[in-house]
């Protein structure tokens, strides 16, 4: 079955005041619709750097990368960000909601920016779907102030959903959250590939990595297989 992504020989080198530093170097990676995959590594080991590639936010140097048969790897930006609004969700450790509008209006942005005004009746009713998935749909009419910060990241989640990407990328997405919390928020994400998404899951975190279909580890540039005998 052809992989939803493929990334192959992948390297990138970061060009700072000093000299520059390789940070991947010949990534190898495959994932498939459904799947969940975790990409654990030490800071600094370009965790991010991938994530920001895969996302199509930057360029490799070399390297293809493949979404199903399609090679996408330097697509102009414009054409790139229309990929990205269609086919991509995005969570970060940062909620980045807006904190005049309601959980639903929240996730309604997603909708507006990236299919135009869809008819009221539809919009609402993808959103209290979405809103519903990530279990808070009764909490749609709050803001932000009102919300936990669990809360406020399940609506971050339903607002990635909203379009029902075929890939799903997570950066650290439990790194302001506590424990119990994080715990709920990475299984929120990873019900998501029930639908049939892709995910990718960056964490610093092992109890969270191992909760994923599959575990990464990025080191020296290079991704390797995490024996999971180890990791307990």
């Amino acid at each position: 079955m052809t992989p939803l992504i493929r990334l192959t020989g992948i390297t990138k080198t970061l060009k700072g005041q000093d000299e520059p530093r390789t940070i991947l170097a010949g990534v190898d990676l495959a994932v498939h619709s459904g799947e969940s995959v975790a990409i654990l590594g030490r800071s600094g080991s370009g965790k991010s750097t991938l994530l920001s590639l895969l996302g199509l936010f930057d360029r490799p140097d070399d390297g293809t990368y493949l979404l199903g048969e399609r090679d996408i790897t330097r697509l102009p930006e414009r054409k790139a960000a229309a990929l990205r609004s269609a086919e991509f969700g995005f969570v970060f450790q940062r909620f980045f909601l807006l904190k005049h509008l309601t959980a639903a209006q929240n996730v309604a942005m997603a909708l507006v920016n990236g299919q135009g005004w869809l008819p009221r009746r539809r919009r609402k009713a993808q959103v209290l779907a979405a809103l519903d998935r990530v279990g808070i749909a009764h909490l749609a009419k709050h803001r932000p102030q009102r919300l936990s910060g669990g809360e406020q990241q399940r609506v971050a989640i339903a607002r990635a959903l909203v379009r029902e990407p075929r890939v799903l990328l997570a950066d650290e997405p439990t790194g302001a959250l506590d424990t119990e919390t994080g715990n709920l928020v990475v299984e929120v994400l990873r019900s998501a590939t029930d639908h049939g998404c892709g995910l990718v899951l960056v964490t610093h975190d092992h109890d969270h990595a191992a909760r994923m279909g599959r575990v990464l580890t990025l080191s020296d540039g290079v991704l390797h297989a995490v024996d999971r005998a180890v990791m307990r």
